[in-house]
């Protein structure tokens, strides 16, 4: 059965609004009005009302009072149970894929640490495209389904913590402890690697907000 239109602009518009959350365009202080989106993005108004809905039942966008919708800004309590949810999903990620992963995926998640330890490496970039390929080696998809939810509502807090290059660099420690133990077949191991890899990132981002309790 084809895709009616009616669906087709849903998902453009969804998928336009939330690469423009997500990006950071639209700022925590934006009133994201339907009509104002809609001539954005060159949209008719009922998809953009629609993708604008799933976007806050997803709670990328949050209804406030004499407001109306706004991007969510997520507080130190949140960011904390954020956290927390990530730590146990990546560790359920690496061990799954410590389990089921493919030589060649292993391989894969190689060359990206290999590409990770170049001068002149991005590693923000790197680093989603290692826990990508975690993700697509545990072949589980309800938790990938769960980890792009979690890794998208991350972005809504703004700098990356591996801007920092101590950081970066201790984190490319940290995923190689996981690659190995995801190589040695050793579940218990990947799974726990994963939870600090995340832990470590928690303390660096609590740190961030110390040094810019606004940002």
């Amino acid at each position: 059965m084809p895709i009616s239109k009616n669906s087709t602009q849903f998902y453009a518009a969804y998928n336009d609004i939330k690469q423009r959350i997500l990006s950071g365009y639209f700022s925590t202080d934006d009133r994201l009005r339907e009509v104002d989106v809609a001539k954005l993005i060159g949209m008719g108004r009922t998809p953009v009302r629609e993708a604008l809905k799933r976007l806050e039942d997803e709670c990328l966008l949050t209804h406030q009072p004499r407001l109306g919708l706004v991007v969510t800004r997520i507080d130190q309590k949140g960011v904390t149970e954020l956290y927390s949810m990530r730590e146990v999903l990546e560790g359920a990620a690496a061990e799954f894929a410590a389990r089921r992963a493919t030589d060649a995926e292993i391989d894969n998640m190689e060359s990206i640490l290999a590409e990770e330890s170049a001068a002149d490496a991005d590693p923000v970039a790197l680093n989603l495209m290692f826990h990508d390929a975690i993700y697509g080696a545990a072949h589980n998809q309800y938790l990938i389904r769960s980890l792009r939810a979690v890794t998208d509502t991350t972005f809504l807090l703004g700098r990356s913590t591996l801007q920092s290059k101590d950081r970066a660099e201790k984190a490319l420690q940290e995923h190689r402890q996981i690659l190995t133990a995801i190589r040695n077949r050793d579940p218990e191991a990947a799974s726990q690697a994963a939870k600090h890899h995340i832990r470590q990132a928690f303390l660096e981002r609590l740190k961030m907000l110390r040094e810019h309790p606004g940002s």
